[in-house]
C-alpha cells in the first residue's frame, strides 16, 4: 500500500487498527469496504462531540460558503470573537472563573509549552514537578514532563529541568506525596530546587487511568499557594467533559493557576489549543509565544458551536448517566471473568486494568476485529479504554461493551 511505501515509520495507531477508514458519523466509523466499528476511542478524546455532528458540520458549511476568514494568525476575527464570548458565558462566568486565554499552536502539546515557558518567566525558576504515570507530549518541554521512559528516551538527549514525584495510586495510594515535597522544600539540603510550576492531570488517561483524590488535589492546591509554585492542570484529554463536568478538577472545587485545553475543544475535530491563566500570571510580551496556526478560524466556528450544543441540553448529566451504564456492566459482565481484573474511572472514560500487557494487546486486536475500536494505556499497555464520544447511544454503548466481553472470553480461554 501506499503507507507502506511513502509513509514515515512513525505512525502509530494505525498499526493497532490496520484498515483505510473513510466515513463516520456520532459514535460509528466505516473503512473503505463498508465496515462497521463502534468507537471506543473518540479519536484519543478529540470527537466527545460526536464525529460529523449534524449541528456543528451545519456551522462549518456555513461559515465556508460565506467566503469567510479562514486563517488570521493572532488577528481579531469574527469567529475569534464569538467564541470567546461563548466561551466565557457558558464555561468560565457560570464557574465563577476569570482566566485569560492564550491561542497556541493547535495541538495539546504545544499549550503545555506555553504554560511551561510562561511559568517559567513569570517566577523565575526552572524546576518543574511532574508524577509518575504522567503524559504531557511529545515535544520537547512537554514529553521530559512525560513520566515513561520510552516518551523521554525519545528525545535522543538527556531530559533536564524535571523532578518526578509519585502520583496517589497503586503502590503510592497511600504514600503521602504532598507532605514529602512540602519537607523537601522545606529542606535546604534536600537537593529540591524550588519549582517554577507543578503539573498534574487530575484523571492520569495515558497512565493508565488514574485518578488523584480529591482531598490530595486540595492539598496539592494549598502547597502552591505556601510556596508561591505555579499550578498547571493538564485537561487535555480529561476535560471538555469527559469526566462529567467539563474540567476535570472541578469536583475538587480547586482554581488552578493555569489550564491547558486541547482535543475536543474544537468542536469537531478542528485542531485547537489553548492556555487558560489566571490574570495576574499573564506576562508574555506581544509574539512571545506564538505559531502560525493560532488562528485557525475553523476551529473557532466548530468549537464555539460545540458548547452551544453542549448548551443546548443537560450534556454533563447524560455523560454521568451513559458512564453508570458502563460502569455497572463492566462491574457486573466483566470483572468476573478474571479475579486480577480492576476497573478505574468517571465519567464517560474507564479502564479495565488486566495487569496483562500481552492479553490486553490481544484483547483489543479480537475486538477490533468484531467491530470496535479500543486502546490501551498505562503501565505495559495492560489497560483497556473505554472512552467512546460522549454523545454515544445506549444501545451502541452496551453493544460495544458485549464484544470487549466476548473479545476477552476469547483471548483467555473462557
Amino acid at each position: 500500500m501506499i503507507f507502506e511505501e511513502r509513509e514515515s515509520q512513525v505512525r502509530s495507531y494505525c498499526r493497532s487498527f490496520p484498515t483505510v477508514f473513510s466515513k463516520a458519523k456520532m459514535d460509528k466509523l466505516w473503512s473503505e469496504d463498508g465496515t462497521e466499528y463502534i468507537d471506543f476511542f473518540a479519536g484519543a478524546g478529540v470527537m466527545n462531540y460526536g464525529h460529523n455532528n449534524d449541528y456543528i458540520k451545519d456551522k462549518i458549511v456555513e461559515y465556508l460558503q460565506g467566503d469567510n476568514l479562514i486563517h488570521g494568525l493572532d488577528m481579531f476575527s469574527v469567529a475569534k470573537k464569538e467564541f470567546l464570548e461563548t466561551f466565557t458565558k457558558e464555561i468560565l462566568e457560570p464557574r465563577g472563573y476569570d482566566y485569560k486565554v492564550a491561542f497556541t499552536g493547535p495541538t495539546g502539546t504545544n499549550s503545555v509549552e506555553a504554560a511551561l515557558k510562561l511559568a517559567r518567566k513569570v517566577t523565575g525558576r526552572s524546576n518543574v514537578i511532574a508524577f509518575s504515570g504522567s503524559f504531557h507530549g511529545m515535544t520537547m518541554g512537554s514529553a521530559s514532563l512525560s513520566s515513561g521512559a520510552d516518551f523521554r528516551k525519545s528525545l535522543g538527549t538527556q531530559t533536564t529541568g524535571t523532578t518526578f514525584m509519585p502520583f496517589p495510586t497503586g503502590f503510592f495510594a497511600t504514600f503521602d506525596t504532598i507532605r514529602y515535597i512540602d519537607e523537601m522544600l522545606k529542606d535546604d539540603h534536600s537537593g529540591l530546587d524550588m519549582p517554577a510550576a507543578i503539573i498534574v492531570e487530575t484523571l492520569q488517561c495515558e497512565g493508565g487511568i488514574n485518578i488523584a483524590p480529591n482531598e490530595w488535589l486540595v492539598a496539592l492546591r494549598e502547597l502552591c499557594d505556601k510556596y508561591g509554585i505555579i499550578l498547571i492542570i493538564d485537561d487535555i484529554q480529561a476535560g471538555n467533559g469527559r469526566c462529567g463536568t467539563f474540567f476535570s478538577f472541578e469536583r475538587a472545587g480547586i482554581v488552578p493557576d493555569m489550564v491547558t485545553v486541547s482535543k475536543s475543544i474544537g468542536g469537531s475535530g478542528m485542531p485547537m489549543a489553548l492556555v487558560l491563566i489566571r490574570p495576574g500570571y499573564d506576562k508574555f510580551n506581544p509574539g512571545e509565544h506564538n505559531g502560525t496556526f493560532r488562528g485557525f478560524q475553523l476551529a473557532f466556528v466548530s468549537g464555539k458551536a460545540a458548547l452551544e450544543y453542549r448548551a443546548s441540553y443537560d450534556f454533563d448529566a447524560e455523560t454521568v448517566r451513559k458512564g453508570e451504564i458502563a460502569r455497572n456492566y463492566i462491574e457486573k459482565e466483566i470483572l468476573p471473568l478474571d479475579p486480577t481484573f480492576e476497573m478505574r474511572g468517571m465519567g464517560l472514560l474507564w479502564g479495565i486494568d488486566t495487569h496483562d500487557g500481552a492479553k490486553a494487546k490481544a484483547v483489543a486486536k479480537v475486538a477490533f476485529e468484531n467491530g470496535v475500536i479500543m486502546e490501551r494505556s498505562g503501565r505495559n499497555d495492560e489497560v483497556l479504554k473505554v472512552m467512546p464520544p460522549l454523545v454515544i447511544t445506549d444501545e451502541n454503548l452496551l453493544k460495544g461493551l458485549e464484544i470487549v466481553k466476548n473479545a476477552i472470553k476469547e483471548v483467555y480461554g473462557l
